[in-house]
């Protein structure tokens, strides 16, 4: 098979973490790859995050990030709440932190082609994308982290999100489970038990049916 050349190789994957999680930020990554740092992504193994443990997780992220141009935005809870409060849509919200990370890349490398999933209206990323962002080809798709850029990118912003938790976790001091789960909502109830019910906004997602749940629960 002839190898292809190196310019239809260079793309960005963009990927995100946390959308699913009550507590932590919601992170989107971006990652540059070329032909040689894919050649080093695939000898280290890289996949989707979904398919890795937390530990590897946090022990790939470093040596993706000294190989591969990358850009993270992490938006905390209270950030978050608030953007929610504006856009009041995911999706809008998504569309916009990824077009934030690809734009943010844009400014360190040079490239023509960006892959990310596919959620929503693919209009959406467009929208919000500035003047170095319209300049590239985005590929929206569904299981865009089979491709190794959106997977390395997956990785970083998961690990971005457990380092993010974990610091979370000891501000409050309890533990904050990922996902959404009962235990997810007795750390939630811990908390407003603690700290008072405002104090869940620094660490959680508020638009969550958990919220609701957890304080009906506690009157």
């Amino acid at each position: 098979m002839t190898p292809q050349p190196s310019h239809t190789i260079e793309r960005i994957g963009i990927d995100e973490s946390g959308k699913g999680d009550y507590f932590g930020p919601l992170v989107i990554t971006a990652v540059f790859v070329d032909a040689t740092t894919q050649g080093e992504l695939r000898l280290m193994q890289v996949r989707d995050s979904k398919k890795i443990s937390d530990g590897r997780i946090l022990e790939m992220a470093p040596d993706i990030k000294t190989i591969c141009p990358h850009s993270v935005i992490a938006i905390g809870p209270q950030r978050y709440n608030e953007l929610y409060e504006k856009i009041r849509n995911l999706n809008r919200l998504l569309a916009w932190g990824h077009a934030k990370a690809l734009e943010t890349l844009l400014e360190r490398v040079t490239c023509e082609r960006a892959i990310s999933d596919q959620f929503g209206d693919e209009r959406l990323i467009l929208n919000v994308l500035q003047e170095k962002g319209r300049k590239i080809v985005l590929e929206q798709r569904t299981k865009a982290e089979s491709d190794l850029a959106v997977a390395a990118a997956s990785i970083l912003a998961r690990a971005e999100f457990l380092l993010r938790l974990k610091r979370l976790s000891s501000e409050v001091g309890t533990t904050l489970p990922k996902g959404a789960s009962p235990a997810v909502d007795l750390a939630a109830k811990m908390i407003i038990k603690k700290h008072g019910q405002e104090r869940l906004g620094s660490v959680a997602k508020l638009h969550f049916k958990t919220t609701k749940a957890v304080i009906a629960g506690l009157a």
